[in-house]
This record gives C-alpha cells, structure tokens and sequence, in this order.
C-alpha cells in the first residue's frame, strides 16, 4: 500500500487512526512482493501502471525539494518555510493521483487558492531578477542547481498527469499547479544564483 492510498484510506474513514499507527509500525507488508499494489477501491494494479508512474514522479519531486530544503542555508528561511509548504501539497497532489479510479469526495484537494499562491510568489521573485534575454545552463550554487534538478522532474511529473488525464478524469487543477511549479523553482533557481553572486551562464548556440 501507497502512502498515498494510507492517506485516502485515513480520509474515506475506512483506516482509523489505531490501524494507522499499526500500520507505520510494521513497515513492510509483503504485498507488493509480485509487483503489484492496491488502490483505495481494492482493485490491484501492476506497479508499472499510468497511474503509479505518475505518483512516483511526483514522490520524487518530493524527494529532491526536501533536499534542497536542507540545502537552502539559515539566511534564506523564508524560502525553506514556503517550500516545505509546498511539500505538503504535493502529498494531496499525490492522494489524487491514487484516487482517480474512485469517487471519494472528501479526500484533501488542490485548489484554485493553491495555484494562485504560487503565482504570486513567481511575481515577487521574478520581479527582482535581471530581464532574462538568452537562455541559460541549469547550474549554479547548490540550492540553484537542485531548483532546476527539481524543476525538471517537475515538468516530467506533469507529463505523466497528462498521461493519466487522457485515460482518466483527473482534476485539471492539478496540471497546473505542477505547471506553475515548474516555474517557480526555475524563478527560484535563478535568484538563488542572485543571491549568492553566481553568474548566470548563457547558452553559446
């Protein structure tokens, strides 16, 4: 079982918080020994499906902001904070995505507030960055450097949810807030390299 799927099953009300904890408890459940794992409804899928890919994109994204969260130093906090949020909200990306072949309601969702808060911090960033005139290598001081690497699996990320939404219904709020997230992190990438005094480098054609 998904930690995505734990998360519908807490929702659903059909895990209780005591199961839960038995749960976390034993981490291993042999079930997925074949390669296969179950969505909320009880149906197996293989581990291979358009639907597991997609949610495993979005894990690792998960995965590589939570490293360039520990990478951003003391003196960018702000940065770290709102990142970290948006850790959560991959998670309810990540709950959706493993819930399109049920008709649960009341699971935690995206929503048109979330797209628009990202919106607003590209603007803010953006704002205090130089014109950018050419385009540039992905690189640069640490956090810049994992921004972009996030960025990228971002934008792979956001394929696999177009995979998934030509097969099945998905909310199209999620593509873009994966969309917006993309550029975010590129914005971010390059006033991390601002901050930092790290000269941007231009692509020589």
């Amino acid at each position: 079982m998904s930690i995505y799927t734990l998360i519908l099953a807490l929702f659903s009300g059909k895990l209780n918080t005591s199961s839960f904890n038995v749960f976390m408890n034993k981490i291993y459940t042999k079930t997925g020994d074949k390669g296969e794992t179950s969505l909320l409804s009880g149906k197996r899928v293989k581990k291979c499906c358009i639907e597991m890919q997609a949610v495993g994109e979005v894990d690792e994204l998960n995965a590589i902001l939570g490293i360039l969260v520990e990478e951003i130093g003391d003196e960018f906090k702000t940065k770290k904070k709102k990142l970290i949020l948006i850790q959560h909200k991959l998670f309810v990306v990540g709950a959706q995505l493993a819930s399109v072949q049920t008709k649960l309601n009341n699971i935690p969702k995206i929503t048109g507030g979330d797209v628009k808060a990202l919106e607003k911090w590209i603007d803010e960033i953006d704002a205090g960055l130089p014109k950018l005139k050419n385009f540039i290598l992905p690189g640069g001081s640490e956090e810049a450097a994992f921004s972009f690497y996030a960025r990228a699996v971002c934008r792979r990320a956001e394929r696999e949810i177009v995979s998934v939404s030509e097969k099945h219904e998905v909310d199209h709020l999620l593509k873009q807030y994966l969309n917006r997230l993309s550029d975010l992190l590129f914005v971010l990438a390059r006033w991390f390299n601002k901050e930092t005094d790290v000269e941007e480098v231009v692509w020589k054609k």
